[in-house]
């Protein structure tokens, strides 16, 4: 039975997240493995409100700050070649990887 090695990626920044999942997906057809993915997965959105300084006597007024966390998955069917080549990736430093073998 073959083994599949589930990718989480998740990032702030969502051009280098897709950076790094084409080149996870070029890897895997170059090799001519099965790839399922990217698949997008829900985008987590961290809202923090602050009140606006001075506020003294007035009305009171409010910021939003918003930080998005997008979230992709890809499986790919796990040879140890394809797996040294994608453990060889630069990942850049605002992406985070987590691989998980099925």
């Amino acid at each position: 039975m073959p083994t599949i090695a589930r990718i989480r990626l998740w990032s702030t920044n969502v051009e280098s997240l897709d950076k790094v999942t084409n080149q996870i997906k070029t890897i895997a057809e170059k090799a001519g493995v099965k790839i399922r993915g990217p698949v997008p997965l829900p985008t987590k959105r961290l809202v923090v409100p602050v009140m606006k300084l001075p506020h003294g006597e007035g009305s009171k007024h409010w910021e939003k700050w918003e930080m998005r966390i997008h979230k992709r998955l890809v499986d790919v069917a796990s040879d140890e070649k394809v797996m040294r080549q994608i453990m060889r990736i630069r990942v850049p430093e605002d992406v985070y990887v987590e691989i998980e073998l099925i």
